[in-house]
């Protein structure tokens, strides 16, 4: 790592630089691998910007930070921040049309985001690095970033803010909202918010919904239009702004391009935005403890406390200790005691700062158990016993230097991050008070050790500057209020006395009466000695790794880094054992284990966790498996424990019970997720010949005992096959030994290749058409989702694969601007290739509160105009789509983890295809645009005879739910005749009393009043119709209504074949 000297802001302006622009540094303290050139620049309009010269990119990227978010919300319109990053993608002046941006974007290999926090907003782009010619950039031969940052700038200069997008970009916002009203994480936080002082922004709905956004306003005669466009003009200054440019061009053509396109932002000398004037908690809400109900069965415990302002304390960071040990999970930790009293499954602590000008907050978060719920004050009582000792002991230099090597070493090695997210962080630390040459490093490092801050932050965690949060579906039971936006039910309270008096007796308990086991963490075994990488000169990195060893007992793959030459290694072991797939049963007993593996080694593996190693023990469809990666000194070592751990793990009763119960809510709880999170799963058992649904592994997992486990692993361990993959800084040698250490420990009989499982994929045969309907658990959701997926082959057909990636880059764009910009079916909306274990599809899937039948039928007329776009494609926009897809399937890697899996993905498949992403691009070369509509007539058109169809519906109760409620509040007042179509929404509930039932005002003001309560919305949303020759496949649809059934009327396809024979990889060279 390339160390600077504290820096002093030098104002001074190269030689050959036009004077409208301020040199602020181009010495950036940077990782020791990094060899990027930096340059950081503030315009004449104030605009600041960090631009980054990169000769090896394949993605070049921007992003531009501006300093207002949702704080900056009106109270009246909760949501403006948000809206207007939604419509700035609508369309500007010098390019109006709407879709132009995204539309430039994919033809250049290219996608966009934009993310609205609570002090800023984060727009960024990436796209291809090179130009058409594959020539390195330059200003006369420019890369497609000059064409991007042209359409990107005009975002702050004159977008339209057209009235024709903005009904539809509402309908998206109001879309998001929906789509996290169910999520327990979004829940929560809005309730601590809406618990806080209420003249400090940190009380606000961020998300906004058509509601406040649409509906009041306009009630009111606003025009919310112009609000946007005043909330534009108002927040959106160039001096507010942080921009970051990455790109192959040298840093004087970035330079030049950023003068060009972004000195037009108008300079409002507006304020850094900061909230000096209300704290975010008053007297009168701290102290307090409130009850949540949440979606899912959930139990966890919160603890909030006002903490320090960091904002200025990026050398020190004593949060970072005090989370260091108060999240700290091995012996002697607050964690290890409630864990080893069967309390917690786990603890989580940190600080967050909430705005400038403001003191952040402490949060600890611990999960509990079913009677660490039942003794949750004891819990609290153990925490402050713990702060008591803290706050006796002197802060512990040699902790925080700990800390410090663990966070040099991570900024030396650090490897790149995808381009655009890469741009979008360092946009916002820009907006940090860093000094300029820290903007890389600035939060990452540990500086200096400040014992008088550490106290002070200490001082923090007491019973009477606490917020207090229980999460429960059964405790107390008692819940009387209704959060506003999210509807969590909760209770609210003043912390009992008593109770705070029994934890100020815990902070005050002398050390020879506090509990025994609590003590400060032993020093770290694990923190990494030997750093050192041989570095070697290739010509090309290699593409495949090697084999060293393939036996009856054994195969080992190894590839030594050639490519990125940091410290680090990955071993992934897969024990290869048919009897983990058996049955259901088994594979439910086989998750128990890895399970209560983890459990067994959670203390032992934290402090390598601290050190950069990471491990895991899993299932997959071969048997077990198990990942070690991070540096390489100590990877051994771990590797080592996780195997002897599951030769001689000792399943105890007591951890049994905890960690079945933990399963089974976490099977549980998978029901209740979103239902697009939930669609792929049923899409993969529908196509495959073996496979276990998460409602059938719950119903056996309700038998097991821990006598079935016990009896288990020892069959488990007792016959396998073990196949190793070893990469990155590690030697032959290093590899083998790895392959001996697994052996050694577990010593099993030998697994005959014979007796190895294939696995196959089912094949839906031409002309088929079937859809599985499945209603979702949760009674609250209103959101139903379709995945329609399009049998195309086996995975082994190149000329397909080919042509499949390549309607994939052409349809991507058009889709999501036809469904979701368009038609606003609903915010998740995407589609792709779906692969499967030896075949593969392409889905597109919409998640929306529009009925599945409805959705399905608007994919099918969205394939017939796809089909017309296709054949009016130019040849240039067609060869530019090629070009693309090219360029993205030749990027080049960005670290060593990608490696890893990328080759994992084809030794565990069983292909071998280690150089697919050349073979890719090769295979689209010659593809014709003739051949891609014959391509799509016969896979994808509606109209195809041969076209192969499997659709999933996933149908949310939440609005049918609803519907009866409503129809409930009606009968109930007499009024039975209203249909379901006139009760669809608030307005056409309202038109019906006026004007069918001539209801009196004041008895229809309550009405509707008490509907909207029931979650009636205020439209109902236009529907489209679909011709009837194009919707016939929908209502033609087979149902499966048996799954058996329906897998037994198929064939499998053939087993994977590899490209290659294996032979073909085996090392020929004897050293090691």
């Amino acid at each position: 790592m390339e160390r600077v000297p504290a820096p002093v802001k030098a104002e001074a302006q190269g030689p050959s630089r036009p004077s409208s622009v301020v040199l602020l540094t181009d010495k950036l303290e940077k990782p020791s691998i990094d060899e990027r050139e930096y340059r950081v620049i503030r315009l004449e309009n104030g605009l600041e910007a960090l631009l980054a010269h990169d000769p090896e990119a394949d993605k070049a990227s921007a992003a531009l930070d501006v300093n207002v978010g949702n704080y900056s919300d009106e109270a009246e319109m909760p949501g403006m921040a948000h809206a207007v990053e939604h419509l700035l993608f609508m369309g500007t002046k010098k390019f109006p049309i709407e879709n132009e941006y995204s539309q430039y974007l994919s033809a250049n290999s290219g996608h966009s985001n934009a993310y609205t926090a609570s002090t800023s907003t984060n727009y960024y782009f990436e796209v291809a690095a090179k130009p058409a010619n594959g020539q390195n950039p330059s200003d006369a031969n420019p890369s497609p970033l000059r064409g991007a940052l042209d359409r990107f700038a005009q975002f702050f200069i004159e977008p339209l803010f057209l009235s024709s997008t903005l009904d539809r970009e509402l309908q998206a916002v109001d879309s998001e909202n929906k789509k996290n009203l169910q999520n327990d994480t979004w829940r929560i936080h809005q309730l601590a918010k809406s618990l806080s002082n209420p003249k400090h922004p940190f009380c606000h709905f961020s998300t906004g919904n058509l509601e406040v956004l649409k509906t009041i306003p306009e009630s009111k005669g606003i025009n919310v239009r112009d609000k946007f466009i005043e909330f534009h003009a108002k927040h959106y200054s160039a001096n507010r702004m942080k921009l970051v440019i990455l790109g192959r061009e040298p840093l004087d053509v970035l330079q030049k391009w950023t003068v060009e396109f972004f000195s037009d932002i108008v300079n409002k000398n507006l304020p850094p935005n900061r909230w000096t004037e209300e704290p975010p908690f008053r007297e009168s809400d701290i102290g307090v403890q409130f009850f949540a109900k949440p979606v899912m069965d959930t139990r966890e415990l919160h603890l909030f406390f006002p903490f320090l302002d960091e904002e200025h304390l990026y050398e020190t960071q004593p949060g970072r200790y005090c989370s260091h040990l108060i999240g700290h999970e091995g012996p002697g930790s607050i964690m290890s005691y409630i864990k080893n009293k069967g309390w917690a499954n786990g603890l989580s602590a940190g600080a967050s700062p909430i705005c400038p000008g403001t003191p952040g907050v402490f949060e600890v978060q611990i999960r509990l158990t079913e009677e660490g719920l039942k003794v949750y004050p004891q819990i609290v009582n153990v925490f402050f016993q713990y702060i008591a000792l803290l706050r006796e002991t002197p802060p512990q230099e040699w902790i925080f230097q700990e800390q410090k090597i663990m966070a040099d070493i991570e900024f030396k090695y650090r490897e790149k991050a995808p381009a655009s997210r890469f741009t979008s962080r360092v946009s916002s630390v820009m907006q940090k008070p860093l000094p300029r040459e820290w903007l890389l490093s600035g939060y990452s490092l540990m500086r200096t050790f400040d014992a008088d801050l550490i106290q002070q932050a200490l001082a923090k965690f007491r019973p009477d500057n606490l917020r207090l949060c229980v999460v429960s579906q059964t405790y107390p039971g008692t819940w009387d209020k209704k959060e506003k936006w999210y509807g969590t039910e909760y209770r609210y309270e003043r912390i009992p006395k008593d109770q705070m008096e029994d934890w100020k007796r815990a902070m005050e308990t002398p050390s020879q009466s506090r509990l025994s086991e609590l003590h400060l963490p032993h020093k770290n075994a694990f923190i990494p000695n030997r750093l050192e990488v041989e570095k070697k000169e290739v010509s090309e990195p290699a593409l495949a790794p090697r084999i060293l060893r393939n036996d009856e007992a054994a195969r080992t793959w190894w590839k030594k880094d050639d490519t990125f030459w940091v410290p680090k290694a990955n071993v992934i072991v897969v024990l290869n054992i048919p009897l983990v797939n058996a049955s259901s049963q088994s594979y439910v007993k086989a998750k128990l284990f890895t399970e209560l593996v983890r459990d067994a080694l959670e203390e032992y593996s934290y402090d390598a966790t601290l050190a950069g190693l990471e491990y895991t023990v899993s299932l997959d469809i071969r048997g077990l498996c198990i990942e070690v990666s991070g540096y390489n000194d100590k990877l051994p070592v771990l590797l080592e424990q996780v195997t002897a751990t599951l030769r001689d793990l000792p399943i105890k009763d007591d951890r049994f019970t905890v960690v079945k119960e933990r399963v089974t809510r976490n099977y549980d709880n998978w029901q209740l997720h979103s239902a697009y999170q939930q669609s792929g799963d049923y899409t993969s058992w529908l196509n495959a010949e073996h496979d276990s649904l998460v409602e059938e592994l719950a119903v056996e997992l309700r038998e097991v005992t821990v006598d079935d486990v016990r009896e288990f692993q020892r069959q488990l361990l007792a016959q396998m096959h073990i196949e190793v993959y070893a990469h990155g800084n590690m030697n032959k040698g290093d590899a083998l030994r790895a392959t001996d250490t697994v052996l050694s420990a577990l010593k099993p009989r030998v697994l005959p290749k014979s007796q190895w499982p294939i696995i196959r994929s089912l094949i839906l045969p031409p002309g088929s058409n079937f859809v599985y309907k499945k209603t979702l658990k949760d009674p609250a959701n209103v959101n139903h989702c379709v995945e329609t997926c399009l049998y195309i082959g086996e995975k082994g057909d190149r000329q397909t694969r080919a042509k499949t990636l390549l309607l994939d880059q052409m349809i991507h764009e058009p889709a999501f601007d036809q469904l979701r910009t368009k038609e606003q079916l609903g915010y998740i909306v995407f589609t792709n290739m779906r692969p499967f274990v030896t075949t593969y599809g392409f889905r597109i899937m919409i998640q929306s509160d529009r009925t599945p039948d409805y959705l399905d039928k608007r994919i099918e007329a969205f394939l017939v105009l796809f089909g017309e776009m296709l054949k009016n494609m130019t040849e240039d926009d067609f060869e530019g789509h090629k070009r693309s897809l090219i360029n993205k399937r030749l990027e080049k890697l960005r670290n060593l983890d990608q490696e890893t899996n990328r080759h994992w993905a084809q030794i565990s498949s069983e292909y071998y295809d280690f150089e697919q992403a050349h073979q890719d691009a090769a295979h689209v070369k010659p593809i014709t645009k003739a051949d891609m509509i014959s391509f799509f007539d016969k896979y994808f058109s509606p109209f195809s005879s041969s076209r192969a169809r499997l659709s999933v519906h996933l149908c949310a109760r939440g609005s049918d739910e609803r519907d009866s409620k409503v129809a409930d509040l009606l009968k109930e007042s007499g009024l039975e005749g209203v249909s379901k179509e006139d009760r669809a929404s608030l307005d056409l509930l309202e038109g019906h009393l006026k004007t069918r039932q001539t209801v009196p005002e004041e008895q229809r003001t309550s009405l509707l009043s008490k509907a909207k309560e029931l979650g009636l919305p205020q439209t109902a949303p236009e529907l489209l119709e679909t011709p009837s020759n194009i919707a016939s496949a929908v209502d033609s649809a087979v149902e499966i209504t048996d799954g058996r059934l329906y897998k037994a009327g198929l064939r499998a396809s053939s087993g994977a074949r590899p490209v290659k024979d294996i032979a073909e990889f085996e090392e020929t060279d004897p050293k090691l």
